[in-house]
């Protein structure tokens, strides 16, 4: 697979002497929510995965943005995302989890905490009142859990298994923005993106923003779109996954 991340990672040193730099500290704070359709599997270890009917869920992400004038230091941002994942199955083959044999055709459930930390460094390569621009690198923290409850093999009973885990992921980091002239709307696109070897990470949005205030003291936006994020992890901490979860979202924007 294409290895761009680290390839991405060399071009924020290479663009970085280019990059415009804000004028004016600026702090953005906003949260979201979204509203996600989830699907997809996960095993341990080299053990084949299982596929789960996942609850459609409303998760909420936080996020603060501080930007400033110092040439050639990037700009940081900082976001919590909440993906908890409640989800259920019957299993028509043997699923084996932290080495418990489950029985086939009986109900498993299971409750999955992919909850994470985004730590993005990036520079404003381009940046107007019309158009802007932002590129750099990000790193996904997780630290979380998978829980699985079911009737085992071993001794017909039900037993509930967990898993902690944890990792960073490095992943390339992009923003564009574009604003309609005298009307406080724009439209943009962010997202973080990785692919190498048996792993692929991505997690962007789309949407409309209305900044519906605009002053010296602060700015104010509304926002609306739709996010998707797929989590193709192999072998963070024996945990493997293939996670999607996608649908609409809203949020609101605070610019001091």
């Amino acid at each position: 697979m294409k290895k761009y991340c680290i390839a991405a990672a060399l071009s924020m040193a290479c663009l970085a002497p280019v990059a415009q730099a804000d004028t004016l500290l600026g702090l953005y704070v906003g949260v979201d929510g979204w509203k996600s359709d989830n699907e997809g599997s996960f095993s341990y270890k080299n053990n084949a995965a299982q596929d789960f009917n996942f609850e459609d869920e409303t998760f909420i992400s936080y996020y603060a943005a501080l930007e400033h004038p110092v040439p050639l230091v990037p700009n940081l941002k900082l976001r919590y995302t909440e993906l908890e994942l409640a989800g259920s199955t019957r299993v028509d083959d043997t699923f084996t989890f932290n080495d418990r044999d489950y029985v086939t055709q009986t109900d498993i459930s299971s409750l999955s905490d992919f909850n994470h930390i985004d730590y993005t460094l990036y520079y404003e390569i381009f940046d107007n009142d019309l158009i802007s621009i932002d590129l750099g690198i990000n790193a996904k923290q997780f630290d979380g859990e998978v829980i699985v409850t079911g009737t085992t093999q071993q001794d017909g009973f039900n037993h509930t298994e967990t898993i902690e885990f944890s990792g960073f992921v490095p992943l390339a980091y992009g923003r564009a923005e574009a604003g309609l002239p005298f009307t406080g709307l724009s439209v943009f696109f962010e997202g973080s993106f990785l692919s190498i070897d048996d792993s692929k990470l991505q997690d962007y949005q789309m949407g409309i923003a209305w900044e519906f205030i605009d002053n010296l003291a602060v700015d104010v936006a509304v926002k609306a779109g739709y996010r998707s994020m797929v989590l193709e992890l192999d072998d963070v901490d024996d945990i493997n996954t293939n996670i999607d979860a996608s649908g609409p979202f809203a949020g609101i924007q605070v610019h001091f």
